[in-house]
């Protein structure tokens, strides 16, 4: 195990954490300390702490496909429902990737979910919220098929977990918080995420059809499903009887699966088997449909 790295009188700037790879702004609380799984850091949040929910009022929270199960899940809600009353709509990056941020309350910076006791979904909480006060990013260095997680600390001037007398590895930490299993479900997802940005113009901007697919398959459990039983998705894979059944019937599975939809049909790795004479199944169809829509002009 490695020596605990004191971050108390570290500056605030962070020119030399992952140098080259994002700037940040000079009164950054990004501590700027790498952090392995090992190294430890001295955090406790409880609710007798006088800054308890402080961080919840004021909130930018990137919420995961895992997140957006958990949350649909415990609310008794499709997945459709929950993006459209609890989350607002981003742009991960320059070419309009979608991504969804968790919604605050009605004229306020506050949490959707805060109340008078605290969270209101603390179980299944998303994992940015778990991650507090540490952060997480993922990296892949040129020419590797590997991404790597690298780790960091938040602190912000409101938070006094930081001045509690409790030290803890980052490993233990996110034990603790059951970051461990989000950060597992959410892993095929991130790597399409990071792949898509670390491409950059060798990939270049995805057409509308993508995007849209990347939209449902990240978050949309039932469309996704949907979209499973139609030829467009029946027509070109190859899935035994068994392993379709498992996609009908657990979101888990089916969350899984489309991490690997995502990497096949965006980047071309394929894990899925595809029928003999797919792609001209596929291409008959288009034209068929376009021969439709244009008879339908005419008409």
């Amino acid at each position: 195990m490695n020596d605990e790295k004191i971050l108390d009188d570290v500056p605030a700037s962070p020119a030399e954490l992952f140098k080259g790879v994002f700037d940040l702004p000079h009164k950054s609380p990004v501590r700027p300390v790498q952090l392995s799984l090992d190294d430890k850091f001295r955090f406790r949040c409880h609710e007798g702490i006088a800054c308890f929910n402080e961080c919840c009022k004021s909130i930018d929270i990137v919420l995961t496909p895992y997140d957006i199960l958990r949350l649909k899940t415990r609310l008794e809600l499709t997945s459709n429902e929950l993006i459209q009353r609890y989350t607002v709509p981003y742009d991960m990056d320059a070419h309009g990737l979608p991504g969804l941020k968790l919604s605050t309350q009605p004229s306020s910076t506050a949490c959707i979910f805060l109340t008078d006791e605290g969270c209101g979904v603390y179980g299944d909480r998303p994992s940015a919220c778990r991650y507090y006060a540490l952060g997480m990013v993922s990296m892949r260095k040129k020419d590797s098929a590997i991404d790597e997680e690298h780790f960091f600390v938040v602190k912000e001037d409101h938070c006094r977990g930081h001045y509690e007398p409790h030290t803890q590895t980052v490993r233990e930490y996110r034990r603790e918080q059951g970051v461990d299993v989000y950060d597992e479900m959410n892993r095929g997802w991130r790597q399409v995420v990071l792949k898509k940005r670390s491409c950059g113009p060798t990939v270049g901007k995805p057409t509308e059809r993508s995007l849209q697919l990347f939209l449902m398959a990240s978050y949309d459990t039932e469309g996704f499903r949907e979209f499973i039983k139609t030829p467009s998705f029946s027509d070109v894979f190859d899935l035994d009887e068994e392993i379709v059944n498992q996609l009908m019937n657990d979101d888990v599975e089916l969350m899984k699966f489309s991490h690997r939809f995502l990497k096949q049909v965006l980047f071309g790795e394929i894990t899925i088997p595809l029928k003999e004479g797919a792609g001209e199944k596929r291409l008959a169809r288009r034209r068929a449909l376009r021969a439709k829509h244009r008879a339908q002009k005419r008409g």
